[in-house]
This record gives structure tokens, sequence and C-alpha cells, in this order.
């Protein structure tokens, strides 16, 4: 299989010099120089250093490093702004390409973002609803719907990071006609804070404390406390989009459901049509903000159907220009693209991790009406031998060789794919001697093949979504927990309704009905704090996924850690780099020592298979913070290529 580095184009001034200190081309001491007439700050710049020197001699430069320069308030402009990627579409003309053809194997459910909880759903929502900044690659910011990203230098950030001042761009449109003003900003902050509304990104916006319109485009944002991720509410496709005020008639308390499947947005394309779990359909925005995009007149998304399906419609028949997310065996994607006739496999750096997931709390009680509430403790997981032996029993680095790519590594991390962030404390083994052992210490005694304690069989279910990846997994992990006296039963679900928010679903894994899951996820911001979010509890459970909030917080699996909450808290409020570094690692530890779920390989899930009439470069795809369709108004075809029909 040909892996091809997916390109990120040009970045800033930073990351370039970051890349010459990792590959070996300068030394610590040119880099530390070189950082500081850049207005790096001597903390960051030797962190930063201390990763590119270890990046040089070992493992290979992971992604998400620039915006370590956005936490400083010494750092220039340049050094955290990077260069949106648009090669070719200088002279273009709007709409000149023709169908763009989509194929994703995990059907979006909703394309309203405010309201997703799925990367299917982002991808399906990004060509109409924008962020008011988005990300690139290397984490650094570029302006989407402003003409600068706020800094201390352009004195549109204050320099104790308490406030910020957004200034939208000059004649902004809605696909509709209506002009983008700044009431629409103070609105989306407040629909997303509605709690009837139960928007899933409410945990990156409840930082904001006020919003003041200072005159038509321009709003003051003051934040409750000052922090390094100040910019998350306003930034990537997942968390920063922007909502119009009008289509709600300026009403917080409108939930608007059509405005799920038919959004008014300023992205390049308008909803033609969403069938929810199955297809989407894109035409041009007319009143898009640059005249000579998208190049493509019309997209068609496709849902549905296994990785491999997706991969063999680009790859072999030639029938889709994109395929997303392919969790397939590495010689079955190899064969499928052979000499690469109609497109290639595109691998690129992620920060996503394959878990299995331990259930806390005991789906088999009903409480309140309620499976797995909260304080009903796991007979099995809650005891903390039992997850350290598992953890001793899943053969990582099998399933890495045979189920996923070269690309791709076994992990003792949760927090994994950045060099700032990966701890170096942590390890995993494969013992299941050792295994054994912590289970007989822990009193669970062997009879007829399976252990029990106290008159508890050690039983359970595992669940997962359908791909054969996932199955194959199951299969190894499950014959590995066989060996230790567990008793096993294999559950999966298709995609569609695994990954599916909805509050009536009960067998998706927001719900977690079930004793153990397994899935891929990982941070929505290159800072990943509220990606830790999943494992805080709240003061009273209030972030623990329960019927009273619809399954919609992020802790699905119920984990209460009081020592954790108070760590996560003070990495929330901290506005120190160092300490913020510090404290991720130290948390990633703690979730690890706990065994509050079994990291098993740090994917390229980002991976994909792109048809070679698609010029690659402007898609731009990276780790786990970037939609993958975040830059389709600058998708075009490659040199050589014209206009299907």
């Amino acid at each position: 299989m040909t892996q091809h580095r997916a390109s990120t184009s040009e970045t800033g001034p930073l990351s370039r010099l970051y890349d010459r200190l990792a590959t070996g081309e300068i030394d610590r001491r040119a880099f530390l120089g070189a950082a500081g007439a850049l207005g790096i700050s001597s903390a960051v710049a030797s962190m930063l250093a201390l990763t590119g020197t270890a990046a040089a001699s070992g493992r290979p430069l992971r992604d998400g490093l620039a915006v370590i320069a956005q936490a400083s308030p010494e750092a220039s402009p340049d050094a955290l702004v990077g260069v949106r990627p648009e090669s070719g579409t200088e002279g273009q003309e709007r709409g000149a390409g023709g169908t763009l053809k989509l194929i994703i194997w995990q059907a979006p459910t909703v394309a309203a973002p405010h309201s997703a909880l799925s990367t299917k759903d982002y991808i399906a929502a990004a060509p109409v609803i924008e962020p008011i900044m988005q990300y690139l690659p290397d984490g650094s910011l570029v302006p989407n719907l402003v003409d600068e990203v706020p800094t201390v230098e352009n004195g549109l950030l204050a320099e104790d990071l308490t406030s910020a001042t957004i200034v939208f761009r000059e004649g902004l449109l809605w696909s509709d006609g209506e002009p983008v003003t700044s009431d629409d900003l103070i609105f989306t902050w407040n629909w997303v804070m509605e709690p009837s509304n139960a928007a899933t990104s409410a945990g990156v916006w409840q930082s904001i404390d006020t919003i003041d319109a200072v005159d038509e485009r321009t709003a003051k944002v003051t934040f409750k406390k000052p922090s390094v991720t100040w910019f998350e509410p306003f930034s990537g496709g997942f968390d920063g989009n922007l909502y119009p005020a009008h289509v709600f008639d300026n009403d917080p308390t409108n939930k608007n459901e059509a405005f799920m499947s038919a959004p008014i947005g300023t992205g390049p394309y308008l909803m033609e049509e969403f069938k929810p779990n199955e297809s989407a359909a894109y035409v041009v925005n007319e009143n898009y903000r640059e005249p000579n995009k998208p190049f493509f007149s019309r997209i068609e998304l496709k849902g549905g159907g296994d990785a491999a399906a997706a991969a063999r419609a680009v790859l072999q028949t030639g029938d889709f220009d994109y395929a997303w997310n392919l969790q397939v065996e590495p010689q079955v994607l190899a064969e499928m693209e052979g000499t690469g006739e109609h497109g290639h496999l595109y691998a690129v750096n992620s920060t996503d991790v394959e878990s299995i997931n331990f259930n806390f709390s005991d789906p088999r009680q009903v409480v309140d009406g309620q499976k797995s509430q909260k304080d009903t403790p796991h007979p099995i997981f809650s005891d903390l031998a039992v997850r350290q032996a598992l953890n001793l029993a899943v053969p990582r680095q099998k399933i890495a060789d045979e189920l996923y790519t070269k690309d791709e590594h076994a992990t003792a991390n949760l927090l994994a794919g950045m060099a700032l962030y990966e701890s170096p404390n942590t390890s995993w083994s494969f013992d299941l001697d050792e295994a054994n052992r912590i289970l007989d210490e822990a009193d669970w005694t062997l009879e007829n093949g399976v252990r029990s304690k106290d008159g508890v069989e050690l039983s359970f279910d595992y669940w997962t979504s359908v791909t054969p990846v996932r199955q194959k997994t199951q299969a190894v992990v499950k014959d590995a927990f066989g060996q230790l006296g567990a008793k096993v039963d294999l559950e999966s679900v298709d995609s569609s309704i695994f990954f599916d928010p909805g509050a009536g679903n009960d067998q998706n894994f927001y719900h977690m009905f079930w004793d153990m899951d397994m899935w891929t996820n990982g941070p929505y911001s290159p800072i990943p704090i509220t990606y830790l979010n999943r494992w805080y509890a709240g003061p009273d459970g209030e972030n623990i996924a329960q019927k009273e909030n619809d399954w919609q917080k992020d802790n699905t699996q119920r984990y209460q850690n009081p020592e954790f909450d108070a760590l996560y808290e003070e990495l929330v409020d901290t506005t120190d780099t160092d300490r913020a570094i510090e404290l991720l690692i130290e948390l990633n530890d703690m979730l690890i020592a706990d065994v509050v779920a079994i990291p098993i390989v740090n994917r390229a899930v980002g991976s994909y298979a792109l048809a070679n009439r698609i010029r690659n470069e402007n898609l731009a795809n990276g780790p786990s913070f970037i939609v993958p369709t975040w830059n389709i108004a600058n998708w075009n075809l490659s040199d050589g290529f014209e206009p299907e029909g």
C-alpha cells in the first residue's frame, strides 16, 4: 500500500523553524536564538526545543506544535497565524468544476454543528456553517470570518487573556443575503448556553462572561477567567461555528429543529437536501465572500455502508472522489489501491486513539427510571484489580501490526500524537501471567474456566461499531480475556446507530448501556484541555451523561474521581503554558494509572482515499481537531484534469 503523506502547505515561521530543528538541520542553540527573534518566550522556546531535539533523534515529528505560541502573549502575530492552502484557485471560475462526490461510511445524522456529537455530522455541516477562525494541521490559526486573528500585538487580545475583540469581515453575508453582524455572535453564545437546546459545544462557550456589540461588525468578548484556550469558542469546525440570529428570530430558546437538516450559513455551499443517516446534496452559495469559489458546482455526499466499500468506491471503481476514515486492514487497502489508476491513499498524523472504555456504573440496574445511573457502581469494573488485569491482556502490538497501517502505533496514552503532551511516564505490556496473578491475589477464583468473586462472575459484554477491523480486534481481545477466565459477549452496532446522538437511541455510546465499549476519539482543539472533560464528573456529577441531560454530557463512562476533577479544574484555570503542559501529562497519567480506559492504537484516523483528479494539498487534513471538509471552498482539480461531463 502506498501511503502518501498529506501536505499541509505553508505554515507560520515558528512551525518551519521547528521542522528544521526536528529534522536536524539546525541545533538546539540556533533554534532558541531564532525563536527568541520571533518573540517566543524563553520558557515556550525551551519546551519546543526539548521536543524538537527528541523528534530529530527518534519518533517522527507529530503535528500540533505551533499552537503553543498562541498561548504565549509574547508571541509575534506571524508566529501564530498560518497560511490557508489554496493552490490553483487564482483565476478559476466559481462552479466550473462540476460535481464533487464524497462517501462517508458513518452516515451523518444532523447538519447543525452545535447539536452534533460525531465527526460525520461536522463533516456534513462544514460546507455550510463556518467558524470565526480555522485551525491548520499544525495548530496555528487562520482568520475565516474575520480579517485578523486577535493578538496582543494588533490590540484585539488583552495581554492578560481576559478579553478578545472580534471584528467581522466587511460585507460578510449569510447565504440568504442577510448581513453578518456582531449580534450573530451574541446570539450564538446565548443559544449554545440555553440548556433546553442541549448544545454539545456548551462546555467550550461557557468560558465567556459577556459579549458586547461595539458596532455592527465588532464584538468585545470578556471571559470569566483568563485561559490559554481563550480562542476555542471561535475556532475550528467542531466548536467555533457561528449561527444566524435572524433564522431563529433572535430567540435563544428557539431550538429550530428544521435548522438541523436545512442550515443557513456563511460557507461556500447551500444545503439542497439532507436525508439523516443517508445522504446530503449541496449547491453553490452565490453569496459566498470569494467570487471565484467554490470551484465545484455541486457536492453529493453518500453515507452508510462500511469503510472497505467506501475505499473501493474511490480506489477501484472511481465512482467517488473522497472516502473518509478508512479503518480497513492495510493489506486490503493495498490491493484496492493497486497501481493507483483511480486514486491514492493518504495518511495524516493524528491525535486520535482507539480505546477500550469501561462503564463505571451498572447497566443492569434500573434506578430512577434509568440504566447506568451514575451512583450505581459497576459490580466488576469498580475493582481496580480487574481493570489492571484486563489492561495487561490486550495485545496492542499484534492489533497494531495486523490490523492498522505503518502510520498507526500501539500506545499507552489517551493523549497521544502530540510530542508536547504525550506522556513519557507511561508504558504498556502484554503479560497474561501477571494478569492472572493480579486476579488471583484479588480473590477472583477460577472454576470451570470462569472466574468469580463474592458470587459475581467475571462476565461482561463488549460493544463497538461495525467495521471489519473492530470485529477482528474484538475477537483478538476476547480470546486474550478468555485466558484470564473472563466470559465476554461481543456485540456490534451499525455505525449510523452507534454514533447517532439521539436521546431516544439506547444503542449509542452516549448512553453506554453496556459494560465495555471500543471506539476512536481525540481532541477538538490543539490544546486538548476540553478533551479531558470526558472524564470530569463535575459538582454533583453534572458532567456525567444521564437521562436528566438527555445523555448529552461528555462523561459517558460515569467515571468519578475528586482528585482528577480538582486537577482538571486547575488546568482549566491556568494561564501558564508550561503548567498547562505539566497538568495535561499528569491528568493523562492519572487516567492510565487508574485504568479508566485501555488505549490501543494511536490512529491515523484522518487517513483517506482521494481520486487522482482532486488536488490533495488543498484538503489540508490533519489531527482530530481538523474537520476533513474544513477547506472545501478551496478544493479543486489537480493539474492536467478537466471537469467531467
